[in-house]
């Protein structure tokens, strides 16, 4: 966010915890991109915020809160305060319970990573939800590598080359892993806690039907040698058509990223290599 913006965001989100009764004196921003994660103090929630034209927040807490019930490895909602969407200023905002990291600080191990995914795809298999598709996610970056205002710093060659890419494996993934299931969306570490009760995912606005090896795509390489049943051509797929959706993204002009175009560049001249001599992903 903006400054100004993340500014009124903070103060939306203390003014919400204070008027549900909750001590907020105090914010700790532990994310900045289009959303806000903030730690309230001395009450020790975490509270996502993000502007309301931008938010899908009542279908994540209504995801989160049955994977919960349903003993997921996820991030629960706050219990001192009922499970709801609350609007401020221009802002929703959800209250969620908020981890201590585990110490010392660790990565998540690629076994452990790949039992926790696939318990949450477990649990997934039992929600009925409305989700788009991965599909979706793909046409929304071939709209994006087709708008020139949008992508006005990508390059003519870059341009043919991710646009091929997304339409290439995104009819191939979607032929050849059928109906698929209730996935994440984006597992990737970023999305996972390393806690003393074990890893818990999060951010639960990015759901989409899929394989399960679009999931996998997104965690480290590592973790599908410990994820039963994997289609490993799918697989590779997957990986290349994740890392072309994550490259386009980059070139967007609004793309709020840190250091993003760098990251841009460094995946196209990866997508280009990979391609040539055989498909891969992003760690």
């Amino acid at each position: 966010m903006q400054a100004a913006e993340a500014r009124r965001a903070v103060v939306a989100a203390l003014s919400v915890a204070s008027s549900l009764g909750l001590a907020a004196d105090d914010a700790i921003v532990l994310q900045d991109s289009n959303k806000l994660a903030l730690r309230l103090l001395p009450c020790d929630v975490l509270a996502r915020v993000a502007p309301v034209a931008e938010q899908v927040a009542a279908f994540e807490v209504e995801v989160a809160r049955r994977l919960a019930g349903a003993g997921c490895p996820v991030a629960a909602l706050d219990p001192r305060v009922e499970p709801r969407v609350h609007e401020r200023d221009g802002f929703v905002i959800t209250l969620w319970t908020y981890y201590e990291p585990a110490t010392p600080p660790r990565e998540v191990p690629p076994e452990g990573y790949a039992g926790a995914l696939e318990r949450l795809h477990a649990g997934m298999r039992g929600l009925d939800v409305p989700a788009p598709r991965f599909t979706d996610r793909v046409e929304q970056a071939l709209r994006l590598v087709a708008d020139r205002d949008r992508t006005p710093a990508l390059a003519d060659a870059d341009r043919a080359l991710l646009g091929d890419t997304l339409r290439d494996l995104g009819r191939a993934v979607g032929e050849r892993g059928g109906a698929g299931q209730l996935l994440h969306g984006e597992p990737h570490p970023g999305n996972v806690l390393a806690t003393e009760r074990g890893p818990l995912f999060i951010d639960f606005e990015t759901c989409c039907r899929g394989p399960v090896e679009f999931d996998l795509a997104h965690a480290p390489e590592q973790v599908a040698e410990h994820y039963p049943g994997v289609d490993r051509g799918l697989l590779r797929e997957c990986r290349a058509l994740v890392l072309a959706i994550a490259t386009t993204w980059r070139w967007d002009r609004d793309d709020q990223l840190p250091d993003g175009r760098r990251l841009g560049a460094e995946w196209l001249a990866r997508l280009r290599d990979d391609l040539r001599g055989g498909l891969a992903g992003p760690d």
